[in-house]
């Protein structure tokens, strides 16, 4: 069985969450991280020696690394899927991985801040400066998105792929926020349409925490 160490309040673990859904894989899955704990025990740092969610154990292999993760159930256990998650075509599959990255390394890090202000702290000590900037840099890139997906149902194309799992949870992230924001409306048709996906259930429909 698989095990997944971690609480499903993170957005990187809802990322393996929703892909191990995807491909009818059973998860165990253990809270882990903040208020849980066990993330700088002796046990838990010999397989992360990060000390960070998530983590997969898959026999003797120990994985960390969301979209690592990710690229791994899709490639090991979702080959002979009738929608392949992991594209075989190498420009294709390269083309997942291009937007993979995007996520975590430029959508992702600006969008943290606007959550972390308007979730998970008080509202009396709230930084509107830190949420400010934080919605300016993030828009732009969403907005890019939007232009990306004018003319394509999913993030690469005409196929649901791993690449729009990662993406996916960002934007679940920035949308569940309490503020107004643009319309971007290519973007919200492909959220919408995600967000209907059998896998998606208990990771886009969570409320942020």
């Amino acid at each position: 069985m698989l095990r997944l160490w971690g609480r499903i309040s993170s957005i990187n673990v809802r990322k393996v969450v929703w892909a191990a859904q995807e491909l009818g894989l059973t998860l165990q899955r253990i809270d882990a991280g903040a208020n849980f704990g066990l993330t700088q025990e002796e046990s838990y740092l010999r397989m992360n020696p990060n000390g960070l969610i998530p983590l997969l154990e898959d026999d003797a292999l120990h994985l960390w690394e969301s979209n690592v993760i990710v690229r791994y159930l899709c490639a090991t256990y979702g080959a002979d899927a009738a929608e392949p998650l992991y594209p075989v075509a190498l420009p294709a599959r390269f083309g997942a991985e291009q937007w993979m990255d995007w996520e975590q390394t430029t959508l992702s890090p600006p969008g943290r801040d606007a959550f972390i202000q308007l979730i998970r702290t008080p509202a009396e000590q709230r930084d509107d400066a830190l949420i400010a900037h934080s919605v300016a840099r993030t828009e732009p890139l969403l907005a890019l998105l939007d232009r990306h997906l004018a003319d394509r149902p999913f993030i690469t194309g005409d196929a649901f792929s791993m690449a729009d799992i990662p993406v996916g949870c960002d934007v679940h992230r920035w949308f569940g926020l309490p503020r107004t924001r643009p319309s971007w409306p290519n973007l919200e048709r492909w959220f919408a349409n995600v967000s209907a996906r059998g896998g998606a259930v208990g990771v886009l429909d969570q409320t942020l925490s």
